[in-house]
């Protein structure tokens, strides 16, 4: 149980995670986790559908989850004098589901309709077939969703054994931020919370057993060529973590970033191309997204390739680190006027085992990352040889 006041504001944004994921999943029964969280809204023993839909809306509050590679996250936020009811609706939900046989059958449309709707978005059909060809069918390339025949065959039995075993006190952290007062948030989380079994010890994702180089072209109708150019990072609590984020912010962060100014700025090649990272308990993903033309394919590819050679060899001098030191921080700072991005970064240090860091431990983090570590970072992370590509769109 976590909890961070945000002085000024008069709204609170609490969670619940469970710290199970697609990560977590054998392959014939990708999508378990995610189809789940959809059934845990489809009724309690207190709540029809309808009434959780109603709950915090009637309220002016909003509720939603969201299923990532390692965990399992519901949410709300409501003004701050509504706390109670949000943490009793999310308790509801996350404890009573009452996962029946027939809830199941209607949504397991309602995620094949989300399925195609990927399915028809190449933009984010392009990253859910760059990470099955990286990780080669490990479980960190699972698609979140699940696939059609997997969603298919998943039975109530299978969602019931998962709540039994995953929802219980030692796989939850539970967490507030906004105007919220830490002894009360306590007692009524404890009031929630508090007969929950303590159940089985978190299990943790496997450790990835090497990823794909190369390139594969999956040919499509379209009218953009997406590409997507990445490979295995590191993980969450890795000493490259932040230098990486400084190299990933010059490379293709923003409008000022060398892939910006180069690809859109200088060749006209893109409309959108931005680089990305992940990072989770044991590995990571880092890549660059791009979106052109099919005639300029090619040029793009070979541009694309040029700026990872420069950056992997020359790394960042040392007036562009000292401009990305600040951008990163900056952002930070930033950030940390929603009590949303505050919520998050609480239950992460929780989820991800570290200790929480004030903003200025965090800023001075960022400051304390030297040359040599970014110049490591951009090895690892850009070096062009070791990348795997995928391209979605017209051979």
């Amino acid at each position: 149980m976590l909890s961070e006041h945000v002085p000024g504001v008069r709204s609170v944004s609490v969670g619940v995670w469970v710290r199970h994921g697609s990560a977590h999943e054998p392959a014939a029964r990708m999508g378990e986790s995610h189809m789940l969280e959809h059934m845990v809204f489809k009724g309690t023993e207190r709540r029809s559908a309808h009434d959780i839909a109603l709950s915090l809306e009637a309220l002016g509050g909003s509720l939603d989850a969201f299923t990532s590679r390692e965990h399992t996250a519901f949410q709300a936020r409501v003004l701050d004098s509504h706390l109670p009811e949000a943490l009793d609706v999310l308790a509801d939900m996350v404890r009573r589901p009452l996962l029946r046989d027939d809830d199941l059958g209607l949504e397991r449309e309602v995620v094949l309709e989300e399925i195609a709707q990927v399915d028809d978005t190449p933009d984010d059909l392009v990253f859910e077939l760059h990470g099955e060809g990286l990780w080669q069918g490990q479980a960190y390339g699972h698609a979140i969703l699940g696939t059609r025949e997997t969603v298919g065959a998943l039975t109530g039995d299978d969602l019931r054994a998962l709540h039994d075993t995953r929802y219980r006190g030692r796989n939850l952290v539970v967490a507030a931020t906004g105007n919220v007062d830490h002894d009360r948030f306590l007692a009524l989380v404890s009031e929630a919370f508090g007969d929950l079994d303590a159940g089985e010890a978190p299990t943790p994702a496997a450790d990835p057993a090497g990823t794909r180089s190369g390139r594969r072209w999956v040919d499509r109708e379209s009218h953009q060529l997406h590409l997507v150019v990445g490979r295995e990072g590191v993980s969450h609590a890795h000493p490259l973590r932040i230098p990486l984020i400084l190299v990933s912010q010059a490379f293709g962060g923003g409008m000022s970033s060398r892939l910006f100014q180069r690809i859109r700025e200088e060749l006209g090649l893109a409309y959108t191309v931005f680089s990305y990272q992940s990072f989770y308990s044991r590995s990571g993903l880092v890549g660059v997204y791009l979106g052109t033309r099919p005639g300029s394919g090619e040029r793009a590819e070979e541009a694309l390739r040029e700026e990872f050679a420069r950056i992997s060899r020359d790394s960042l001098g040392a007036d562009e680190l000292e401009q990305t030191r600040m951008q990163v921080k900056g952002q930070i700072m930033l950030s940390l006027e929603s009590t949303s991005a505050r919520l998050y970064r609480l239950a992460g240090s929780a989820l991800n085992g570290e200790p929480w860091l004030g903003l200025d431990d965090l800023l001075a983090r960022v400051d304390a990352v030297t040359p040599d570590q970014v110049a490591e970072a951009a090895r690892l992370a850009f070096d062009p040889d070791s990348q795997y590509t995928l391209l979605l769109g017209p051979g």
